[in-house]
């Protein structure tokens, strides 16, 4: 079984309680500007940012994805030469959220999933041999809440509706899956490529970028796609972001479902037997070296 690396449960000092929960679990928690800790956990943040986050943020602030990620975040490895996350930057020289002001989140309606799912942590995971991942949750308490104090109890899914979270979830959902995938599969697929790693940026994070390429010649060259299909996921963000879970589905996984020009697919298979010659006849003249190297010995 595998969970998302955003979302393990962390070591016994984490707050992170170590229980997995459904949906149908209650839980006793209320924020309000009433309670003594508001604003204390914008104070020192730690906010993994998904797709859906970004092209809400970037709306908000009426800025291009490029500047978004420029302006308000930072990168970091999921996993060691692995494919990248991204983090919400804090203000400069110091630990607290960049949209907090004394009234609370200045981007609440598009504040971020991580914000909005707080006290509860998603846990995707996804078991061997499945191809679709579930959802489990856990609560986080941390001495500074005191929203777990309030007299006011509802079920996990409850709380997620009223966070509006299912409008935030099911978009990034492809994006789970891939991290899920790649970690799950591991060395079997190989070390990523610097240009792999590039791409799944693009297609995740940079989406007016990703538009850009998706648009370009030399994407038409090589992809078949029909007209009206390139047309719609074009405009629309949400749509250009899922079929950008899609072409990494195929970069990374192989998992052909956007059809290629045939004469583009031939080159490329020719491409692709060339380097694998290549590669083979370098480990056997590695092969030879080191016999011989043995012989003299």
């Amino acid at each position: 079984m595998s969970t998302s690396p955003a979302d393990d449960i962390p070591f016994p000092e984490s707050p992170v309680m170590p229980n997995k929960l459904d949906g149908s679990h209650p839980i006793r928690f209320r924020c309000h500007r009433g309670v003594a800790c508001w604003n204390a956990c914008c104070s020192n943040i730690d906010i993994s940012l998904t797709p859906v986050d970004i092209v809400r943020l970037k709306h908000r602030l009426d800025i291009t994805s490029t500047e978004f990620l420029e302006r308000y975040t930072v990168p970091y490895e999921m996993e060691k030469d692995g494919i990248a996350g991204v983090k919400l930057r804090p203000v400069d020289g110091g630990t607290a959220c960049r949209f907090m002001v004394e009234e609370g989140c200045s981007v609440y309606e598009d504040r971020p999933t991580a914000c909005r799912y707080y006290p509860v942590a998603l846990l995707s995971m996804r078991h061997q041999q499945e191809y679709t991942d579930r959802d489990a949750y856990a609560l986080v308490k941390e001495p500074h809440c005191l929203g777990h104090h309030e007299p006011h109890t509802q079920t996990i899914d409850e709380y997620r509706a009223g966070q509006g979270l299912p409008e935030y979830d099911e978009p990034a959902r492809g994006w789970r899956q891939l991290i899920l995938k790649k970690k799950s599969s591991g060395p079997t697929i190989g070390k990523p490529s610097k240009r792999s790693l590039q791409l799944f940026f693009l297609a995740c994070y940079d989406i007016d970028r990703f538009r850009e390429f998706v648009a370009s010649d030399g994407f038409s060259q090589l992809f078949d796609l029909p007209a009206q299909e390139l047309h719609d996921i074009l405009l629309d963000d949400v749509a250009l972001m899922q079929f950008g879970f899609r072409f990494l589905r195929q970069t990374l996984f192989g998992e052909m479902t956007i059809p290629l020009h045939a004469d583009a697919a031939q080159a490329r298979a020719a491409r692709a037997h060339e380097k694998a010659m290549r590669l083979e006849r370098e480990a056997a003249e590695r092969a030879a070296r080191d016999e011989g190297m043995v012989d003299e010995g």
